[in-house]
């Protein structure tokens, strides 16, 4: 079996791997391999289908407006996780956040001012110019400068290990059909989650799983954390739990990306198959409860829901990939997406009678809520009375999962007895639940990609010169 030898293998070629990567040849002479399981114009991962990150700063800078500082990141982290976060971890990435914005600019990724609307981010979150695209392209051109050997279609099955240590990686060259083995004195696994894995997902979701569109790239499948287990790696977090966020029914099933979220929910009501409401549309910004519609939508019947708001509300928002379902009547809509037209008339005839008036105000947490139902819409509630009626069909979107693989705070990955292997470090969503285990708050997994990305490039690269 042809063999390839480095000081360093990267397996992935997202964000996190990027960053491993470039931080690495960035400190001094490496030869050094990043490992793509995609054909180059599918490169990136999830990171080409993502728009911005989340960042920590005490005062206005080029691309964040106000201040945001650390105590309130962490705070926004611990509500949509309730609580169930490593305060220490998390704090040690927000921290760390303003070095990440830096460490990008440095390396050909351009910023430019967030979007205004039900997105509430221009304090919080820098968008990337052009999007994790321009992000992904900027990167490869910066390691690619670097002199990083890049193989794209090199899909890592299997690391072969002797007691603590990893000496070899089993890959497959998928143009030519042919096993390979790449071996290095240091090895940064950030090839992703598990979420591209159909089968996988089922075994954790059951028959459920079969109606999950996944957001992003259809090569994470989940080999690394198969072999890490195997290799006695400690794994942590739960196979249900990941970064789930309620799409348009409509999407592909794979690569829908940014353009499949619908943004609309917290401006309506949400129904399901039985054209009943369950849960409040209005709890909280969207931004930081949007990525628990994804498992509101996944344990309701067949998996399916339906966001309906009327004329009143369509520049408050961003549209997604697809054209609204426009009707001009209650009558016309149920047809349209086949509920039952008694069951949804008394479930907005009942919501148009709880909703209290009050100063409709989307950037705000206003004071237009309902009175008197089962489930109240605290915030952000209008009568549904002025046609067009617009509705969007939702699926659960899977974007990343979260179990994966205990880390330090040098990326050094731990074994299953707590002990650390000799030359293995993790960054990216396969070590993300050291921090996310379940909820999300936008533009973190870039954070911790980021940060964690950096570590595991820095500290491969002092563990190699020893």
């Amino acid at each position: 079996m042809k063999s390839f030898e480095y000081d360093l293998v990267v397996v992935g070629a997202g964000n996190a791997a990027l960053c491993a990567a470039i931080s690495a040849a960035s400190k001094g002479a490496l030869k050094i391999a990043l490992l793509e399981s995609s054909p180059k114009k599918w490169r990136g991962g999830n990171s080409q289908h993502t728009r911005n990150l989340r960042s920590m700063h005490n005062e206005p800078t080029d691309v964040l407006t106000d201040s945001y500082s650390e105590d309130e990141f962490f705070d926004d982290v611990f509500k949509v996780t309730k609580g169930q976060t490593n305060e220490e971890y998390a704090r040690f990435v927000i921290s760390r956040t303003p070095e990440a914005v830096n460490f990008a600019k440095k390396y050909g990724v351009r910023f430019q001012p967030s979007m205004r609307g039900t997105l509430h981010l221009g304090r919080t979150n820098a968008f990337f110019l052009g999007g994790g695209k321009s992000l992904v392209n900027a990167y490869f051109n910066s390691a690619k400068d670097l002199g990083i050997d890049i193989y794209y279609e090199f899909e890592a099955l299997d690391l072969k290990f002797k007691d603590k240590r990893c000496e070899e990686v089993l890959v497959l060259d998928k143009k030519e059909n042919k096993e390979l083995l790449f071996k290095a004195k240091a090895f940064i696994i950030a090839s992703g989650g598990f979420e591209s894995n159909l089968k996988w997902l089922e075994e954790a979701w059951g028959e459920k799983a079969r109606n999950f569109i996944i957001r992003g790239t259809r090569f994470n499948q989940g080999k690394m954390l198969k072999s890490l287990q195997k290799n006695k790696a400690k794994i942590i977090g739960d196979p249900t739990q990941g970064h789930m966020v309620a799409i348009d029914a409509r999407t592909p099933k794979y690569d829908g990306g940014i353009a499949s979220r619908v943004d609309c929910v917290s401006l309506g009501i949400v129904v399901n198959k039985k054209a009943q409401r369950f849960y409040d549309e209005g709890e909280d910004f969207w931004p930081k409860r949007y990525a628990i519609w994804g498992r509101l939508v996944a344990n309701e019947e067949d998996q399916i829901a339906y966001s309906i708001t009327d004329s009143k509300v369509q520049k408050c928002y961003m549209p997604s990939l697809f054209e609204p379902i426009v009707c001009n009547s209650i009558e016309e809509l149920v047809k349209k997406i086949n509920l039952d037209e008694k069951a949804l008339k008394n479930t907005i005839d009942e919501y148009n009678k709880a909703v209290v008036d009050g100063d409709f105000n989307h950037t705000i947490q206003d004071n237009c809520y309902t009175k008197g139902l089962k489930i109240e819409k605290t915030h952000w509630a209008l009568r549904l009375d002025t046609p067009p009626f617009y509705c969007y069909p939702l699926r659960p979107g899977v974007t990343f999962t979260y179990m994966g693989v205990k880390v330090d705070k040098n990326a050094r990955v731990y074994a299953d007895d707590e002990s650390l292997f000799e030359n293995v470090f993790a960054a990216g969503e396969i070590m993300a639940g050291n921090i996310l285990t379940q909820g999300y708050v936008a533009g973190f997994g870039m954070s911790i990609g980021t940060v964690f990305g950096r570590l595991a490039g820095e500290n491969a690269f002092d563990l190699i010169k020893g």
